[in-house]
């Protein structure tokens, strides 16, 4: 069985250090890079992009709200045309600085609280479902298992790779525990580890209550800005392949062939 391990990348700001970034492109399989909205640079931009070339890892566009002073976590109430138009914006502003690496952007992953309306808001899951469409019929969407965007997605007949959270716990209902809670984020490696492995294994989303809610998995998303995010990727990555999983970038699964 083929599995992703991504990361978000590129996240340099007042509010999160990047100094792990070489690192964690040495262990995972898929980048989704900051394309300077809610955080990150061209140079920045351009890091990511050269250290993943070296490992083979496969880049990704991470899209958000243009909000730097919030990194990107505060919900905003945009158009539709405002809305199509980060998306696209940002996903051309990562390919040119990837061009003059003669790479490409390969999938796209919207951030923060662009991400989380999405997941629970059908329509604005399909005006960026649509913007990513528009872009490009081979783009992978990377979007969370079970959300309104993987819906929206699915209508659409795109490429889709479902993804859960290493790091975050789940309610019953399958959406993220908010940040604001204190137990939403898990920073141990050792229980992002079995927590990661039984979901793969099952093919079901763990809920804090221990409820499973059964999906699609194809990726497993590490967040560079945890603190412990280093030793998290190096712990779920040895556990998988230990399991017998097989870890590829997204744009190497055969399911996207």
């Amino acid at each position: 069985m083929e599995i992703n391990i991504n990361c978000d990348l590129g996240e340099k700001s007042k509010l999160h250090n990047n100094e792990n970034d070489p690192y964690l492109l040495g262990i995972v399989n898929s980048a989704n890079v900051a394309c300077g909205y809610h955080a990150g640079d061209e140079e920045t931009m351009d890091q990511v992009i050269k250290i993943s070339k070296e490992n083979g890892v496969s880049i990704g566009a991470h899209p958000s709200f243009n909000d730097p002073e919030n990194f990107g976590r505060k919900r905003m109430n945009l158009s539709s045309s405002d809305v199509r138009k980060l998306i696209i914006d940002q996903y051309e502003i990562l390919q040119r600085v990837a061009f003059n690496h003669n790479e490409n952007v390969t999938h796209i992953k919207p951030h923060g609280a662009l991400n989380n309306m999405a997941c629970e808001d059908l329509e604005l899951a399909t005006i960026i479902a649509k913007a990513v469409n528009e872009i490009g019929k081979d783009i992978i969407y990377l979007v969370p298992t079970g959300s309104k965007m993987e819906i929206a997605a699915k209508k659409l007949n795109m490429k889709i790779a479902c993804e859960i959270f290493a790091d975050r716990n789940y309610e019953d209902n399958g959406n993220l525990v908010s940040r604001s809670r204190q137990n939403a984020i898990i920073t141990d490696p050792e229980v992002a580890k079995t927590h990661v492995l039984k979901m793969v294994k099952n093919q079901a989303i763990n809920c804090l209550s221990g409820k499973q809610i059964p999906c699609e998995i194809d990726s497993v998303c590490i967040h560079g800005d945890n603190i412990s995010s280093l030793k998290t990727a190096k712990s779920i990555k040895l556990d998988l392949e230990q399991n017998g999983l097989i870890l590829k970038s997204l744009n190497k699964m055969e399911k996207f062939k």
